[in-house]
């Protein structure tokens, strides 16, 4: 048993020697690195003032007018579930509104809408087309992006060169209904903008350095190269084996160390010269050091990784899918939303603070909907238009919760004006992608499934099964160490470092321990094939005659 343990943390070390390097390194670089794509608290600020002028199609006019051209979509894949994509397939043609924007880009008045199948669309407010934003266009809202960039003002905007469209599959994450993507460099900056062909909405704004971050961090962390080479879908299982291998090896190191270490508390022998651990030389000192004291956080990131590509599909999406959201929305949008005809809004209408809205949005829950404007700091009030409510409110919400799901009924509900363990905004994110307060629903359903549901617009912002709880402590909290007072910066920083430096250092002394092992083993196999094809030769010689023996001299001298 004993040599099994051995073998097992040897060879699996060797194996994952090189990887476990790279996998802290570009760890610790993917702490400092920006998100692949930008969040809605830097769209909103980089959005210009909507001001809706008369004339402008209502949202059930573009809808109707742009029918023809959306029926020839696809339904869009590669962020849905299997179940989504057969239900939308067997249903052409009948997506809903869920959501719509009224937005003014490069001075184009355009309704952004996200249907019912998944799909985001822009319908233009002055004819209804669906409206496809070429390069020209593109160019503009790369320019209008960077003329409203406050922070950092020495942008210039007449720069704006369009590189290639594409669809970044690498670069820019969990946007797929959104490509392809237009590409801009800003002048000789080193400043690129990614804007959405379908929408015209700005997924990425980087710099040459934060680029480079994601490419030596995110991207090569998650095994993002083989994306590349055309072999994405054998991504999970290849993270899978190597958790899984990694977690075998940091195990068993663990083990092997305790097992070695002698302190010699109470008089108890040590080794020569008062060591404490076996070493002598350098590299295997320092592995066992780092090892004893970093291997739990080796072994919690190891076995958290492994947990993160979902084994055998323990764990629950965070996402509802559509037919849950369909039913719990209601179908069709009321007609307050689909009439209501934009035109000059007051001054200060629909914000608290007098600021102009940078968007104007829909959003229905069964026969109510609310009209809400939105500042480029993120600030939300409804807007007063006939037929349309103030906020879709707690009661609209659990009443439409009795169509969530088949045996799923709301059990118990809560107004949180604050965050818990489970929604919480992550790092780069504000209480505009987590807004508070939010209403927390307990469902009476076997998997025990909570909803966090926003109470002014009535959207679901995630949800929690048992599952999904259960592995925010494995995970999350084991991988990204996002737990209370811990997650603020800078304390979370000076937690991290350190381990992450550690396993750093062990994996760099395990690739030099490796190689010297894997040195040893050849030359060791070297040595045996020379004595065993020494071997083969003197068998194909014959046997060897023995010569015979020379006659003993006498033992005593003759006389003369």
């Amino acid at each position: 048993m004993k040599k099994l343990l051995y073998q097992i943390h040897r060879w699996g070390g060797i194996l994952l020697a090189l990887f476990m390097l790279v996998w802290f390194a570009s760890g610790l670089v993917t702490m400092y690195a920006s998100p692949s794509a930008l969040g809605r608290t830097e769209q909103l600020a980089h959005r210009a003032p909507v001001d809706p002028q008369a004339g402008w199609l209502s949202l059930g006019e573009a809808w109707q007018r742009s029918e023809a051209a959306r029926l020839k979509l696809p339904a869009p894949k590669g962020e849905r579930g299997e179940a989504d994509e057969k239900a939308d397939a067997a249903r052409p043609g009948q997506a809903t509104i869920a959501e719509a924007r009224l937005v003014r880009q490069a001075g184009v008045p355009l309704w952004l809408v996200d249907d019912s199948q998944g799909r985001k669309l822009a319908l233009s407010a002055l004819d209804g087309s669906l409206h496809q934003v070429q390069v020209d266009e593109a160019a503009r809202v790369a320019r209008e992006w960077l003329t409203l960039d406050a922070d950092r003002p020495e942008a210039d905007a007449a720069a704006v060169r369009h590189l290639d469209t594409g669809p970044q599959d690498s670069g820019v994450r969990n946007q797929a209904n959104l490509r392809p993507f237009h590409r801009f460099a800003v002048g000789d900056t080193g400043r690129e903008l990614l804007v959405s062909a379908r929408t015209g909405e700005v997924v990425r704004d980087t710099t040459a350095f934060e680029r480079g971050l994601y490419w030596t961090g995110n991207w090569i962390h998650l095994l993002r190269p083989m994306d590349s080479i055309g072999l994405g879908q054998y991504r999970s299982d290849v993270q899978a084996w190597l958790g899984a291998i990694a977690v075998a090896a940091c195990i068993t190191g663990l083990i092997i160390g305790w097992q070695r270490w002698r302190p010699g508390w109470g008089g108890r022998e040590t080794y020569s010269q008062g060591r404490v651990h076996p070493y002598r030389d350098v590299w295997n000192t320092w592995h066992f050091w780092v090892g004893l004291i970093g291997g739990s956080f080796a072994l919690m990131w190891a076995f958290s990784g492994f947990l993160n590509t979902n084994p055998w599909q323990l764990v629950s999406p965070a996402n509802p899918g559509r037919e849950d959201l369909a039913r719990f929305q209601g179908g069709q949008a009321p007609a307050a939303m689909l009439a209501w005809q934009p035109g000059p809004l007051a001054s200060g209408t629909g914000t608290a603070s007098g600021q102009p809205p940078v968007e104007l949005a829909w959003r229905h829950l069964g026969t109510q909907a609310v009209l809400l404007g939105t500042t480029a700091d993120g600030e939300r009030s409804a807007v007063a238009v006939p037929g349309a409510a103030t906020a879709i409110g707690q009661d609209q919400v659990l009443a439409s919760l009795t169509s969530w799901r088949p045996g799923a009924q709301p059990k118990s509900h809560e107004l949180q004006t604050d965050y818990d363990s489970y929604y919480y905004p992550r790092h780069h994110q504000t209480t505009v992608e987590r807004p508070l307060p939010v209403l927390r629903v307990e469902l009476d359903d076997s998997v025990g499934t909570r909803l966090y549901i926003d109470p002014l617009d009535g959207r679901v912002l995630t949800q929690q099964d048992r599952s999904r709880r259960v592995y925010r402590w494995l995970y999350s909290a084991l991988h990204h160490w996002d737990v209370g007072w811990l997650y603020q910066r800078p304390v979370w920083d000076a937690w991290m470092l350190p381990w992450v430096l550690m396993g750093i250092v062990l994996g760099g002394t395990s690739v030099v321990l490796g190689t010297k092992r894997l040195k040893l083993e050849w030359q060791t196999l070297r040595k045996r094939q020379q004595k065993k094809r020494k071997q083969a030769a003197q068998v194909a010689a014959g046997p060897r005659v023995k010569p015979p023996n020379p006659p003993a001299p006498a033992r005593y001298p003759t006389a003369p």
